[in-house]
């Protein structure tokens, strides 16, 4: 019979594994990356291109292209677009981030010949129509300031452009007054140079049997947009400000009785060997509900609903983000917290049970987030665009389980001191702090 009140056995995770891709690269220089799993009749096929703020020759334009790209073609109307990807069951859209812009189309398998059409000439034959442009940029620029008088919004714009550069792409502030003047041919010349087919990575995961063929056949007879004369893109990043900054940032934002802080520090990419073991570290500070900070500023102060520290790695820089929304009049006291905890894992080791709890989180939150092929995927498309080692994950499993208290000491005495961090508070009052 079985005893209900014995849990089950449970083994360690000892290693992550992801699909073996098959890699190809196609006729016009775009590389194919496919990862089979027929468990569901549906796929996702996801393009992503050198495209994002770091390629653009003005600030604002890569994502207005982004966002323009299902505004309408050559053939078809921005309403025409809408009507065929909704009659298909289907879900398509171009985003921009710091780096990249990602074409995302998910769809059924049997579906995918008759939306490939469609993609193609998403991809290579936008027509940037006049009238949905103003009306994008309105609608993004409303937003903008919605967004804007948010002192969480301030908080994170202020500390990149502080931490990175008002001149660098992770640090640059939106700019209504040029976001507002662009025009399609300015967006039809950035798109002419920044969506070529040979910088392109494509992600095709799920069922993709009978839908990988096609995808080549189609995407592989793609080229450069014609008609436009490419812009100039930038060919080397700014220089980020050295040294990193340090020290209090206060932003003040009209009649908010809330504060929102960021702490934080540049930080090592995520190539570098203790990448693992630096995560885990974070983790412990604030990666959890069971973390330090958690346990701090949420239970024992009461200070905010919660807290978090993460590790945000871009392609040409990484940060290390602390995070919260507090009173205005606890601003000072979070910040002091904040300090304290940091310089506590500076000095006293990690207990073997919290060390193993963590460990335990960490591992299970990680094999959680590899159980679907798109998650895996995900995985996948992050070693690749970072340049990771191809058993990176394994890896992280082996030195996660591996490491010790004295290692995240010394990692926390390295990375961790106060006096390195960047504070920015918007909204509240900050008092100033001695370390």
């Amino acid at each position: 019979m079985l005893n209900r009140l014995q849990p089950p056995p449970t083994q360690p995770l000892t290693q992550i594994v992801l699909p073996s891709p098959q890699v190809s690269t196609l006729p016009n220089g775009a590389r194919l990356h496919l990862l089979a799993n027929d468990a569901q009749p549906v796929l996702r096929l996801q393009v992503v291109l050198p495209a994002g703020k770091r390629q653009e020759p003005q600030p604002g334009i890569a994502q207005l292209t982004a966002r323009m790209l299902t505004e309408g073609t050559a053939t078809r109307s921005a309403r025409e677009i809408a009507d065929m990807v909704a009659f298909y069951g289907a879900s398509l859209e171009c985003e921009s981030g710091p780096d990249r812009s990602t074409l995302t189309l998910y769809c059924l398998a049997r579906h995918l010949p008759d939306l490939l059409p469609l993609v193609a000439e998403v991809l290579a034959a936008p027509s940037f129509p006049e009238t949905e442009l103003r009306q994008l940029q309105t609608r993004i620029s409303q937003n903008m300031r919605v967004e804007r008088q948010k002192t969480s919004y301030r908080a994170s714009e202020e500390f990149n452009r502080h931490l990175f550069g008002a001149e660098s792409a992770y640090g640059r502030p939106f700019d209504e007054a040029s976001f507002t003047a662009f025009t399609a041919a300015e967006l039809r010349a950035f798109h002419a140079a920044a969506y070529a087919p040979a910088g392109a990575e494509l992600f095709l995961s799920g069922d993709v049997a009978a839908a990988a063929a096609a995808v080549a056949t189609q995407l592989g007879q793609w080229q450069p947009a014609t008609g436009a004369v490419p812009a100039a893109l930038p060919t080397q990043p700014p220089l980020l400000p050295e040294p990193a900054p340090t020290g209090i940032v206060s932003v003040p934002v009209e009649g908010s009785i809330q504060a929102s802080l960021r702490v934080g520090r540049r930080w090592p990419a995520p190539t570098e060997a203790q990448t693992p073991e630096l995560l885990l570290l974070v983790k412990i500070l604030g990666g959890y509900f069971g973390s330090r900070l958690m346990k701090n500023i949420r239970e024992d102060k009461g200070f905010t609903y919660g807290i978090h520290a993460s590790v945000v790695a871009r392609e040409q820089a990484t940060a290390l983000v602390i995070g919260t929304d507090v009173n205005g009049e606890s601003a000072g006291a979070t910040r002091f917290e904040i300090a304290a905890e940091l310089t506590r894992l500076q000095e006293e080791p990690l207990a073997d049970d919290e060390l193993e709890t963590v460990k335990n989180y960490t591992l299970g939150k990680l094999l959680g987030e590899t159980a679907t092929v798109f998650e895996q995927a995900d995985r996948y498309r992050y070693v690749v665009l970072q340049g990771l080692r191809p058993d990176y994950y394994t890896y992280l499993v082996q030195r996660t389980q591996a490491v010790t208290a004295a290692e995240l000491q010394a990692l926390a005495r390295t990375y961790l001191s106060p006096a390195d961090m960047l504070t920015v508070v918007a909204g509240g009052e900050v008092p100033e702090l001695v370390y």
